[in-house]
């Protein structure tokens, strides 16, 4: 069956079956594709879902042009927490992997992205630049300034990961005064090869795109990565300050303003 060509729209979910079909397409991809779990995933209607998600904004991408025979049209999600409802929460969600409290005692405006995902059939295309967009728009609404979040490689084992881990240390660390630190229960040191030994290019290779998007724009990385055997990843935070973004976001915001 030949898909028809994208018609994208955005919005922050409105009504429970819009969340629900973010949790079907985080399903799809955090528990089918990536061997998650969690205490709260029904696995009976394909649904990823945690404590959070009541007090999350959820971003969702829609293809208005999706055959209703390939599954839902929502292709693309983002969960999006201010300190306002985080305040709600009880908490943030990284706050179970990382010791944000640099950031909290900031007293800047905060916003934690997280279960960003895409349908596979939209990866590598429009659909990301898109959410990013959005992402955009609603960090210009709330006057949003430090942007964070945890974002993941795939599986647990460490040895596999131990040049990526290394560049993002010794070429991507935050600043001291945004450097968030992994918890100690689960810590990993990124440290884990000399700079000099590292095959720069290859290593890049393995950092997942998300993370990618992230550091082109001006992201940087937080001490030690977290070890998440629930969902089978190993989790870095990253964390971006708006004052200090590169030009592709500014692009993003000025497409956002547009």
């Amino acid at each position: 069956m030949t898909q028809a060509e994208p018609q994208f729209s955005l919005r922050l979910a409105q009504t429970p079956e819009d969340v629900r079909a973010a949790a079907r397409l985080r399903y799809r991809v955090f528990v089918e594709e990536l061997g998650g779990d969690g205490a709260l995933v029904d696995h009976d209607a394909r649904l990823e879902r945690d404590r959070f998600d009541p007090f999350f904004d959820h971003l969702i991408l829609v293809d208005d042009a999706r055959d209703p025979a390939l599954g839902d049209p929502v292709i693309g999600v983002y969960r999006l927490m201010r300190r306002d409802q985080a305040k709600h929460a009880g908490q943030f969600y990284s706050e179970d992997e990382y010791d944000l409290s640099i950031l909290l005692e900031s007293g800047r405006p905060l916003l934690e992205l997280g279960r960003s995902c895409l349908h596979p059939d939209y990866r590598g295309g429009a659909a990301l630049m898109h959410l990013w967009q959005g992402l955009a728009a609603y960090v210009e609404e709330h006057g949003i300034e430090i942007l964070f979040g945890v974002a993941s490689f795939h599986g647990t084992d460490i040895a596999p990961l131990a040049a990526p881990l290394s560049l993002l240390h010794h070429r991507h660390l935050a600043p001291p005064e945004l450097r968030v630190r992994a918890r100690p229960a689960q810590y990993q040191s990124m440290d884990l090869m000399p700079e000099a030994d590292i095959d720069r290019a290859a290593a890049m290779r393995q950092v997942p795109a998300l993370i990618k998007g992230y550091l082109r724009m001006g992201g940087r990385v937080g001490e030690g990565a977290f070890i998440d055997h629930a969902f089978n990843t190993t989790d870095v935070c990253l964390v971006m300050d708006t004052r200090h973004i590169n030009e592709k976001m500014r692009a993003l915001y000025t497409k956002a303003r547009g």
